[in-house]
């Protein structure tokens, strides 16, 4: 009988976080993905499973989401995953507490301040890139004004959106004025002036929303920035796929 030496490829998201099943965001996460029309796999990664410079555990996936649900078990595994994706140009999308690592892994690696951190998980750093809000978001929904020209206005296809946010952290306003000169451009406000959305000008598909959009999930319409992050991660496999063989083998 013939069998095909190139086997089946399928399209795989990791979902970073330690999941609990008693946590309403990480089912909606998991559901928000696997219900997605092009139906990925869907496979948790465990902060303390990432290690770098040993990053062959996030190789084998065509993009990432980083859950809510901060702080993690281990916050250099986050940190690892987020800076695997933005410089391997590997789909991603943080929300909630993926946001904040996201800003945290930027301006450590990126703006060079090294001993940047989070106010929640260690509030005495010399450097908080993530700080408390003014008032605290969480199990609200609120406005966010999208930038014209910008990523995630072409994908919501409007200037404004309504999201549910369930957080209390957020970028430092002091670091903002340094983001966009290195690449990390604001795309989404909040009426109060603060930053609801990132995204990493240059790259295929890197995100981070202060709100969590897969809370909105419904079987029969998925959130655009879910569809958005399985379509990219789509077309990374495509992309980053060697060469089938093509050749069959005989087997008696």
């Amino acid at each position: 009988m013939q069998h095909n030496a190139c086997a089946e490829r399928g399209l795989t998201i990791g979902i970073v976080g330690d999941r609990n099943p008693h946590n309403a965001l990480h089912l909606a996460s998991e559901q928000a993905i696997a219900e997605n029309p092009d139906h990925p796999a869907v496979e948790w990664i465990s902060t303390d499973r990432i290690r770098s410079p040993d990053e062959r555990v996030l190789s084998r996936y065509a993009g990432f989401l980083i859950a809510p649900g901060s702080p993690y078990r281990d916050m250099d595994g986050v940190l690892t995953a987020i800076r695997y994706a933005r410089e391997q140009r590997v789909p991603l999308l943080g929300t909630c507490g993926g946001f904040q690592h996201l800003i945290v892994e930027f301006v450590r690696n990126v703006l060079g301040v090294t001993d940047a951190d989070h106010e929640e998980s260690n509030p005495d750093a010399p450097h908080l890139a993530v700080t408390a809000l003014q008032c605290s978001l969480a199990g609200q929904i609120h406005r966010v004004r999208l930038i014209a020209g910008t990523h995630a206005q072409a994908i919501y296809g409007s200037t404004e959106v309504f999201e549910p946010f369930y957080c209390n952290y957020g970028l430092n306003p002091q670091f903002q004025p340094r983001l966009e000169p290195n690449g990390l451009r604001v795309s989404g406000w909040g009426e109060d002036g603060e930053v609801r959305i990132v995204e990493l000008s240059g790259h295929p598909f890197f995100f981070g929303t202060l709100y969590v959009p897969q809370a909105r999930h419904e079987r029969d319409a998925p959130h655009v920035l879910i569809r958005a992050l399985v379509a990219a991660a789509g077309r990374h496999e495509l992309k980053a796929a060697p060469p089938c063989a093509g050749a069959t083998m005989s087997r008696n």
